[in-house]
């Protein structure tokens, strides 16, 4: 499943976080707010359980969460992402795994990988600003299934179809949240039209 928002906001925000002349610190500003859209989406279909309450004037019935969450930003880039979603998630745990892409192959490689031997987790968002390839987000969602999380949700801000199609092949079980799907991938690898490479931008590396 691939969902696409248009919602007029995410789309103003996403124009300034693809304009060159964007700083890296209003790039991480723009990052983490699309982060935080896009998650209360990703996230709509929680499982939760009535509680009540106690309010001034009475008493209520709410709503409690019951999903325990586990946020799995790919580095570097996804840890742009982690802050917005920590703020509508402040209990959810958060876990690193690290890859880098070969750049003649395309393929992922890895070089952290930090899972504990057991999940701590019911759900897992994976978090990467762009699904180029899907080398990367089918890697990380293969080993975050082996680690015995069945429900897993990949969001990111732009994609390109190759990318797309790649992890719905490969996984077409987990859910795709993006803000835009682009036209398609150049021939190093790169999501035209894009936004560069979002790890140096968010980090101010470019050279």
């Amino acid at each position: 499943m691939i969902h696409e928002t248009k919602h007029p906001l995410i789309l103003h925000k996403l124009a300034k976080l693809r304009a060159s002349s964007t700083e890296p610190k209003q790039f991480r500003e723009l990052a983490r707010e699309l982060s935080i859209m896009l998650g209360y989406e990703a996230m709509s279909n929680l499982d939760i359980v009535e509680t009540e309450i106690d309010t001034p004037m009475g008493k209520a019935t709410g709503h409690k969460l019951t999903s325990r969450i586990g946020l799995v930003p790919i580095l570097r880039a996804g840890l742009g992402m982690v802050d917005g979603l920590l703020e509508i998630f402040p209990a959810a745990t958060t876990w690193h795994l690290g890859m880098y892409r070969n750049e003649e192959t395309l393929q992922p490689v890895w070089y952290y990988n930090k899972l504990p031997a057991d999940p701590q987790v019911e759900v897992a968002l994976v978090l990467d600003p762009m699904l180029a390839t899907g080398g990367s987000a089918i890697a990380t969602v293969t080993e975050i299934k082996k680690w015995g999380v069945k429900d897993v949700r990949f969001l990111g801000l732009i994609a390109a179809p190759e990318g797309i199609e790649a992890l719905q092949n490969a996984h077409p079980d987990v859910p795709i949240h993006v803000a835009s799907i682009d036209s398609h991938l150049n021939d190093i690898g790169y999501i035209v039209p894009g936004l560069g490479d979002a790890g140096d931008r968010l980090f101010g590396t470019v050279e």
